[in-house]
């Protein structure tokens, strides 16, 4: 077959990696120079530097006035290990599962806190469990949205309000681009380097009322490491999540996540980067409505994921391929785009089915996907000419 040409037209930033994601634009080094390195996170003028963060994030999010959100240790996983480790056992859990995450912590409950009533409502990649299955009696463990899968929670509306046991969300490629229900959610984990385009190694976890009610009334019968303690003498650690933190941060780090939310501010708050967030999956939708050879990997268009989108290739030379085969066209489209330097670190997780994941959050410039797609089509050719 004849190959087209290279389109004209690049992406002014070919950064489109799901974690750590691309910077906010206008980003430059000199955004960290005022960080309060060479000094004690301990110190006033540093301390104040963390709380501003904590307290912007809850403005910008618009959480309830009774939440507490703090900076912990590890990123994402290091939050949810936290949360995980510290309250569950109360209760029996019910864990979702979805992609890679969402198992990765259904392994954590099951084969290192070894709980006894565990169940696992779990679906294959692309799709949903039954959301009316969840039983609210127990805790609940889900991840808001897919990230390896492309899939999201439509709302939180599947939740009730008068759940007896806690909700433990996974928020990280979700919180800042997704409408949330935070009332309906008692933990909720993210970091910073996905939506914000922030630093990696840091995570945050946001706790309800409820939540640090189960911290002062149950002790897991595990021994507890130091860095997952939130508790003192029996009592809630409020400190923990009022700038003094568990261990050291990076001022660097903490700067940079300073800046991002500063630049969410000024673009219009959580309302403009949900907006920017869909603006991009619906250019990716355009484009694949149009598009013979592709589809999303999410099977429900209410259940696409803004951010960690996700493609699968569809012709059918391509899934008469055994599965190593498929692997090594979507590898060897993913390598065309990066040698071009219009797209880089955009291959699918590998847990996933073959294809394509394109980040689409907020820091991601709507024109810069809609230049992408010609050359997603442009790399397609150039492997259909070598099969």
């Amino acid at each position: 077959m004849s190959v087209s040409a290279k389109p004209n037209k690049r992406p002014s930033n070919p950064n489109f990696s799901s974690g750590p994601c691309a910077k906010h634009p206008g980003w430059t080094p000199d955004a960290l120079k005022g960080a309060m390195v060479g000094r004690s996170h301990r110190a006033k003028p540093a301390k104040a530097r963390i709380q501003e963060v904590s307290d912007r994030s809850r403005a910008i999010l618009g959480l309830p006035d009774d939440y507490h959100t703090g900076i912990v240790p590890a990123s994402d996983t290091g939050a949810m290990e936290m949360a995980m480790w510290s309250m569950l056992g109360a209760r029996g859990v019910d864990m979702l599962a979805w992609e890679s995450f969402g198992s990765g912590w259904v392994t954590d409950v099951v084969k290192q806190l070894k709980l006894e009533d565990i169940r696992t409502l779990d679906a294959n990649y692309g799709e949903l469990p039954d959301l009316n299955d969840v039983d609210f009696d127990r805790d609940v463990i889900f991840t808001w949205n897919g990230t390896t899968s492309g899939v999201r929670v439509p709302n939180a509306d599947w939740i009730p309000n008068d759940r007896a046991g806690l909700t433990f969300c996974d928020a990280t490629s979700a919180v800042f681009a997704m409408d949330m229900d935070f009332s309906k959610l008692d933990v909720v984990t993210y970091s910073w380097q996905k939506v914000l385009g922030g630093e990696a190694q840091h995570g945050v976890l946001i706790l309800s009322p409820r939540a640090v009610d189960r911290l002062e009334s149950y002790s897991p019968p595990w021994p507890m490491p130091k860095l997952f303690r939130m508790t003192k003498g029996g009592k809630f650690n409020a400190s923990i999540f009022n700038g003094a933190t568990i261990n050291t941060v990076s001022m660097l780090c903490v700067e940079d996540a300073l800046d991002a939310l500063k630049w969410v501010d000024g673009i219009g708050g959580r309302q403009e980067t949900v907006r920017r967030s869909e603006a991009n999956l619906k250019a990716i939708a355009d484009w694949v409505e149009a598009t013979d050879w592709v589809d999303f990997l999410a099977v429900d268009a209410g259940t696409r994921s803004c951010t960690s989108i996700c493609l699968t290739i569809i012709a059918d030379w391509f899934v008469e391929l055994p599965d190593d085969g498929q692997a090594g066209v979507a590898k060897r489209m993913v390598t065309l785009l990066d040698e071009a330097g219009v797209a880089y670190d955009i291959g699918a997780y590998r847990d996933a089915p073959p294809g394509l994941r394109i980040w689409g959050g907020a820091t991601i410039e709507t024109s810069d996907l809609e230049a992408l797609c010609p050359w997603l089509d442009w790399a397609y050719e150039q492997v259909l000419s070598e099969q």
